[in-house]
This record gives C-alpha cells, structure tokens and sequence, in this order.
C-alpha cells in the first residue's frame, strides 16, 4: 500500500486518519512508533497524542516521563479539529490523571471507535502504568471501547481470572459495548498462537495462527491494537478487522530480523515488500 487513501489508486480517494494516543519508545519498537509504522502499512495517515516518554531498548526501559494531562488534551483537540480521525488507539498512558483525560477527551471530541490497549507492563516486565491508574482504566476508559485487546497478564490483573474466556467475561461487564481480544489465552500450545474473541453479543471463538519461534516480539500488542484501528478506520466490520490484524501480526513476526540483545520489533512493513 502506498499513500493516504480509502482505496484505488496510490495517493487516490479519501484521506482515512488514525489517531494513536500513547508512548514514545526511543528503541523504536512499541508505542507511537510500532503505532505509526503499522498505520503506515495499512494505508491511513498516523496522527499522534504523545503520553509519556520512556528511555528504552530492546533489554529494557530505563526511564519513563509522563507528559502533563494538559498537553495530552491539547493533542488530542488539535488532531480532532482538523484532520480525518476515523478510528483511534490507546496505548500507554502511564498515570490515572492521563486516563482520566483521555476518557473525557474522547468522550467530548472523538469520533469512530476506540480500540483500547491496556498497557501495564513492557515486555521486558517494566511498570508502565501506576496503581493507582487501573481504576481510573476500568472505570472511565473501558467503557468507550468498541475493542479492548489485554493480553493474558493484564487481563488477569484487571479481573483475577486467568481462563481467557472467563476473563473476557468479566472484562465485558467493565465494557459493555466492546469485543474483547485476551491475547495468548493458550499460551501453553506450542504450535499455535491463540486469542480469545469474545464479541459484543456474547459469542466467543479462538483466533488462531502458527506460533512463530523469534525473539522478535517487542511491541506486538501495540502492533495488534494499531492494525485493528486501521481496518476499523478503513470500514472494516470488527471481526473482520481483528482477523485481518491477526494475520498482519503473524507476518511480521515472521519477517522480524534480529536486532539488539534482547525483544526486538517485528517487521512492521513486511507487506509493503511482498512481490
């Protein structure tokens, strides 16, 4: 894909925007940067509310600076009152007063639906979310979510449920209208990779792909959210859009090359050079 379009020609049709409100990871592996490359990939402009700082590789996180809730707003305003938003994403957003923002923020200005990563740990098991900020998560964020997408961790932090089907299920009472994706629900399966869907009406299914053996997994929930809100902001129905992430973040995986002496990041633009 090549250019800002809802389809056709390069550079043809509509400008379709996605706004990703999150951390910055100077490793270049996760946050606004995994978010940006991946939007990139799926053919819509990438529009930024940048929420922390962090100071980081592919061993870990050293420092994290979270941005003032006021300039977070003001981001978030800016982009919404000029540019083509038809989806966003949430990723890190450190402290309860960033949430809190956010959620009202959205609520007021945003458009098109909200695809809610709950970020509370790095790969490399680094605090990137304060205690005190979960409440603030579940109680005013979940429920503007059209998709939440925990991981198996977070989700049992969030519920104390570690079966991914019942934490869907508990997750679903915090947000009601949205379709929850637990991430590696089968984490013990060593040929596949596997997610629990639990949609909005109640029905469940596995989401499935090959496991890939590579240290390179440095941002993929990121990754994942990002693909999702791309295809949700492209008109992809819900379903479809997380299968079609899915599969996206297999490829990437797959086409991931080693860098740095520990998690690297996928291939974010594997697909670009298909052919």
């Amino acid at each position: 894909m090549v250019g800002w379009s809802t389809g056709g020609d390069a550079g043809g049709g509509e400008v379709v925007a996605v706004l990703t409100i999150a951390g910055s990871d100077s490793g270049g592996g996760a946050g606004i940067q995994a978010d940006l490359r991946t939007f990139f990939a799926h053919d819509v402009l990438g529009c930024t509310a940048v929420t922390a700082l962090t100071a980081q590789n592919t061993l870990g996180v050293t420092r994290v600076e979270a941005a003032s809730p006021g300039v977070v707003v003001a981001q978030i305003e800016a982009v919404m009152a000029d540019l083509p938003v038809r989806a966003a994403k949430t990723g890190m957003l450190a402290t309860a007063a960033i949430v809190e923002a956010v959620a009202a923020t959205w609520a007021r200005v945003g458009r098109g639906p909200l695809v809610v990563d709950p970020v509370m740990v790095s790969t490399s098991g680094a605090a990137l979310l304060e205690a005190d900020a979960v409440a603030a998560m579940r109680e005013r964020l979940f429920p503007l979510a059209a998709v939440l997408t925990p991981n198996r961790a977070e989700a049992e932090a969030l519920t104390g449920e570690r079966d991914a089907a019942r934490a869907a299920e508990a997750l679903a009472e915090l947000a009601p209208g949205a379709v929850i994706v637990v991430k590696g629900g089968d984490d013990d399966d060593p040929a596949w990779a596997s997610d629990w869907v639990r949609a909005a009406d109640g029905g469940g299914r596995w989401l499935r792909a090959e496991r890939v053996a590579t240290r390179a997994t440095h941002g993929t929930g990121c990754t994942f959210a990002a693909a999702i809100a791309a295809g949700l902001a492209r008109g992809a129905g819900v379903g479809e859009a997380i299968d079609a992430a899915k599969r996206y973040l297999t490829g990437a995986l797959r086409a991931a090359r080693p860098v740095g002496g520990g998690h690297g990041p996928v291939d974010h633009l594997w697909a670009l050079r298909r052919g």
